[in-house]
């Protein structure tokens, strides 16, 4: 084997586990999907049969589908800024000198380790009307009994509270390593300089930090995209599809209706929407993050 080449190939044996595995379980089953959703549903002795666009056709006259769009495009909205921005003013808390900070981090960082149906009971207890703790501190204040989970207008904005409690803790720890790796000194000009803390901040802090600002938008949109085990746990879907999502009318569709062709329409959908919106992140900002 010719010197220059043994490297490459090295490289190449290097990366052959993990690309075999990508494309067993990623790449494999997005091609699958894309070709299953231009084939009709397979029901008993009758084969799928080849329908083209039709479940596509069928999705555009969909009402469910568009509602479930609808608020999952509001959840995205109520969860990735404030999450961000949570995520964001807890790493500079424990980024600070201050008296048990390991364990504040701790803390922060706990509800990220725990499993997500454990969250949704937690919180579910939480919303219980008449006895949840929620309800419980609104009784203290005279506040009367409510029904989070099972009113129209409360039942997202619920969600959307526990799923920054959850994903906050996780984006943090980027910032936070994020953060250590400024240096001081940059900071210290800018304070001998005159600037106030909010200047430093706004000025020096957070456009280094505009990198890891990008890594965790582009994460953060595709979890709010992705989310279905708390809306199996505690709502399904309710009231009247108040609290459906995407991903939970693909899992519906899928596996309670059994209507898998429609189901992977829905699939490809929403991959190609999340593709758009990293590949327009990722362009959009680029030139901003990088400053060029």
């Amino acid at each position: 084997m010719p010197s220059r080449l043994r490297p490459q190939i090295e490289g190449w044996l290097l990366l052959l586990p993990a690309a075999v595995l990508l494309a067993l379980f990623t790449h494999y089953p997005t091609v699958a999907t894309a070709i299953d959703s231009l084939f009709s549903t397979p029901r008993g002795a009758r084969g799928a049969v080849y329908v083209g666009l039709d479940n596509y056709a069928e999705m555009a006259g969909d009402p469910v589908f568009w509602q479930a769009l609808g608020n999952n495009l509001v959840f995205a909205l109520g969860t990735v800024p404030a999450a961000i921005a949570l995520a964001l003013l807890m790493a500079l808390l424990v980024d600070r000198k201050l008296a048990g900070r390991d364990f504040v981090r701790l803390a922060y960082f706990t509800p990220t380790v725990l499993p997500m149906i454990a969250v949704a009971n937690i919180w579910l207890f939480f919303y219980t009307p008449g006895y949840g703790l929620v309800d419980q501190l609104l009784h203290l204040l005279g506040a009367p009994s409510h029904n989070w989970l099972g009113s129209r207008g409360t039942v997202l904005p619920c969600l959307m509270v526990m799923t920054v409690w959850k994903e906050a803790g996780f984006f943090m720890i980027f910032y936070l390593a994020a953060l250590q790796q400024i240096p001081p000194s940059l900071g210290e000009a800018a304070a001998l300089e005159g600037a106030s803390r909010w200047t430093i901040f706004r000025r020096v802090t957070f456009p280094l930090l505009m990198p890891t600002t990008l890594f965790v938008l582009v994460n953060a949109l595709i979890n709010s995209f992705r989310l279905v085990d708390q809306i199996i746990v505690m709502t399904e879907g309710g009231p009247d599809n108040a609290s459906m999502l995407l991903l939970y009318y693909v899992f519906e569709v899928g596996f309670k209706y059994w209507d898998t062709a429609y189901a992977a329409a829905l699939t490809v959908l929403l991959l190609a929407l999340l593709a758009a919106l990293a590949l327009t992140q990722f362009l959009y900002f680029d030139r901003r993050v990088h400053y060029r």
